[in-house]
């Protein structure tokens, strides 16, 4: 399910400041993580006027506004004031034209302002919308944070998913999410896991019931966020099962519509699983910087094999 983002929320997250607005104004919703640099609607060009998205204004837009007469000026204002505009965001802490603010009152359109450069505001201003109005799908397990890694435990119910990151809580690692993550495309090979806001911070110990991390733990034991770089299957000990014992089998599973790495970790009595996974963070993050054991193991071997074939 698609977000919506009101025009306050982007004011606070991204410490803008309120030119012109009013309660209603503030309260419009942003349905696009575009926006647009309205050039060509300043010359009267309004064929292809993006009418939905915000309307950001740089030193270009601003210094070209100028140079025309008033009334045109504010002609142009007014007709760039839709009735599903959102809003308009000045750039580099510029003036803004009195009959932007006049158009914007009339039409009860909020005005914005941030100090920082145009290219830099649109950037992050872009960032920030498409996560929060990214489409979100909710999968089952843990994602953990795990020496800077975003894993996601998953496994059978009743396999020990909460525990083990209980275990990881405790040895210093962060809970971003228990029994159910959001998780939404941030781009094509980058998923992004968030908590449902009834869930933030709170784990699930059968015995127990529910407890906050972070009342118990505080607050560096628990994150907001954090990308999903690779998940860890849970699965019950089988005596007759072949299990990966090199680490060749490189397996992903689709997520959100991103193939994500998976290690598969049997379960048994007396195998501490927190460590298991936090050796599997180290490792992992070890094969995606060039280093992998496995290939040095795989070459040694050949070399032993050389020499004594020769001997």
């Amino acid at each position: 399910m698609a977000e919506t983002v009101k025009v306050s929320e982007l004011a606070e997250a991204l410490n803008l400041e309120i030119v012109e607005g009013t309660e209603n104004s503030l309260e419009r919703e942003i349905i696009t993580g575009d926006i647009s640099r309205p050039g060509l609607e300043l010359t009267g060009y309004f064929n292809y006027y993006s009418h939905d998205r915000l309307q950001l204004f740089g030193s270009k837009e601003i210094t070209f506004a100028e140079r025309m007469m008033p009334e045109e000026r504010l002609m142009v204002m007014r007709k760039m004031c839709a009735e599903d505009t959102p809003g308009f965001i000045v750039s580099r802490g510029l003036e803004v034209p009195a009959e932007m603010i006049q158009a914007c009152k009339e039409h009860e359109i909020t005005i914005l302002r941030s100090p920082i450069s145009t290219s830099r505001l649109q950037g992050e201003l872009s960032s920030f919308l498409d996560g929060r109005l990214a489409t979100r799908t909710s999968v089952h397990g843990v994602l953990v944070d795990v020496y800077g890694l975003g894993v996601l435990i998953q496994g059978d119910s009743g396999i020990g998913k909460s525990e083990t990151a209980l275990e990881l809580i405790k040895r210093g690692h962060r809970l971003i999410a228990d029994d159910r993550v959001d998780v939404y495309k941030q781009d094509e090979l980058t998923l992004v896991g968030e908590p449902p806001k009834i869930l933030q911070h709170l784990i699930e110990i059968r015995g127990i019931g529910i407890i906050d991390v972070m009342n118990l733990f505080g607050a560096s034991a628990v994150r907001g966020y954090m990308q999903v770089q690779v998940a860890v299957y849970l699965e019950a000990w089988a005596k007759d099962k072949k299990y990966d014992r090199l680490g060749t089998d490189d397996t992903t599973v689709e997520i959100g519509g991103v193939d994500v790495p998976q290690i598969k970790i049997p379960v048994k009595t007396g195998r501490n699983v927190a460590i298991i996974i936090e050796v599997a963070a180290m490792n992992f993050r070890a094969k995606t910087m060039g280093y992998d054991a496995t290939k040095t193991f795989e070459n040694r071997l050949t070399q032993l094999i050389e020499e004594n074939s020769g001997n």
